[in-house]
């Protein structure tokens, strides 16, 4: 089993940084494909809505057939193949159309180790697992950052991305042949997701997943690059460390939240404090649109740091969720996270350009800002109504 975790924490490196590394691609994608800031926007939007999509199917098939067929044949089809769909790729809804049938392939991997932690590890140490997972899987960003800009200007992008589909291919096999299923639940308890979603204590919660991740992964996976060069007019190697920086903040966030529960025996109070953090990043970048180069770093490093109390919310929802529905539960809480970062980059795209009509392009950031400082508020107030629970 420590092979099969080694290489599904390998594969969720690949999709973190599918899932990013379209910011540093700005450039040439724009120069090679015309594809403008909201066509990359929309495709990474595209990526996440996928992604959240498949959490359903996914948890059932986590349930019925196990991790190790599930990861494995998903990475392989949607992941290799949309990296080989977007090293062919043309025009930008080329783009757009690989990155959705990559986010299908993303889909099962971080939750079929978090569906092992669920059915083989103690639920006190799942918080730590989870992060652990998601603090490892985050190199990914920083292999979207000055590695790829590096990679990309010695033998060009697409050769890039048909590198990144071997690999990928390797490791679904990998994972194959390495991951074993555990036991099946003894009993014939039966349950859907539907038996999840009468539970109360959990629709406090989802609020709270479904905006949690919006502004630190958005940012980081569309606006930080077009923000930084648009306003400050940095070229690709500068935005490479910007994101790098970033990147870095997310990791020391993820695994700063990983032992807390433990160590101060609770959940939702570490939660809470960590989404003030966010709210008060965002409202800094929204209220202060030019704050100065280094200022703005320095913002979007905060709310990276603290929008990465994902595995700690999903520890929060699963203490509720029975062991016969462990696959669905997990995946459902990811379906809202995911959904949430999904749908609020699309609902940003529209905003920016809305405010690019009217105003200059540097005033156009302040309203995403904003909206990510409004929902983050929004999903915290009925969170602040949530039943804490560790077991």
């Amino acid at each position: 089993m420590r092979a099969g975790l080694v290489l599904l924490t390998l594969s969720y490196i690949l999709s973190q940084f599918f899932r990013s590394f379209l910011a540093v691609l700005s450039e040439v994608l724009e120069q090679d494909l015309g594809a403008l800031p909201d066509d990359l926007a929309t495709a990474s939007g595209v990526w996440f809505l996928v992604f959240a999509a498949m959490q359903i199917p996914v948890g059932a098939a986590l349930d019925r057939v196990g991790p190790r067929r599930t990861a494995a044949l998903l990475f392989l089809l949607g992941g290799a193949g949309g990296a080989i769909a977007f090293a062919l790729a043309q025009t930008p809804m080329h783009v757009i159309l690989a990155m959705g049938l990559i986010g299908f392939g993303c889909s099962p991997v971080l939750m079929a180790s978090y569906y092992i932690f669920a059915r083989v590890y103690s639920p006190a140490v799942f918080a730590s697992l989870a992060a652990t997972v998601l603090g490892i899987g985050t190199l990914g960003n920083l292999a979207g950052t000055v590695p790829l800009t590096l990679l990309v200007e010695a033998i060009g992008w697409r050769e890039a991305l048909w590198g990144l589909a071997a690999v990928t291919a390797l490791i679904a096999g990998g994972i194959f042949v390495t991951v074993e299923d555990p036991p099946k639940v003894e009993g014939d308890q039966k349950g859907s997701v539907l038996d999840l979603l009468r539970m109360p204590a959990l629709w406090l919660i989802f609020p709270m997943m479904f905006v949690n991740y919006a502004a630190s992964g958005g940012l980081r996976a569309v606006w930080i690059g077009p923000y930084l060069r648009d306003v400050y007019g940095l070229d690709p190697q500068s935005v490479g460390i910007a994101t790098l920086i970033m990147g870095v903040a997310m990791i020391a966030g993820t695994f700063a939240y990983g032992p807390l529960d433990r160590i101060l025996g609770t959940r939702k109070w570490v939660v809470i404090p960590g989404s003030v953090g966010v709210v008060l990043g965002c409202a800094a970048l929204w209220l202060l649109p030019v704050p100065g180069m280094a200022a703005a770093v320095v913002l979007f490093c905060v709310v990276g740091f603290f929008g990465m109390a994902f595995p700690l919310i999903i520890a929060h929802g699963r203490s509720f969720v029975p062991p016969h529905l462990a696959g669905r539960g997990v995946t459902l809480m990811n379906l809202f996270g995911i959904g949430g970062i999904g749908t609020f980059q699309v609902v940003t795209v529209r905003v920016q350009d809305a405010a690019a009509a009217s105003g200059s392009v540097a005033e156009s950031y302040g309203p995403v800002f904003a909206v990510f400082t409004v929902i983050t508020l929004a999903g915290l107030i009925p969170y602040l109504f949530s039943r804490d629970r560790l077991d």
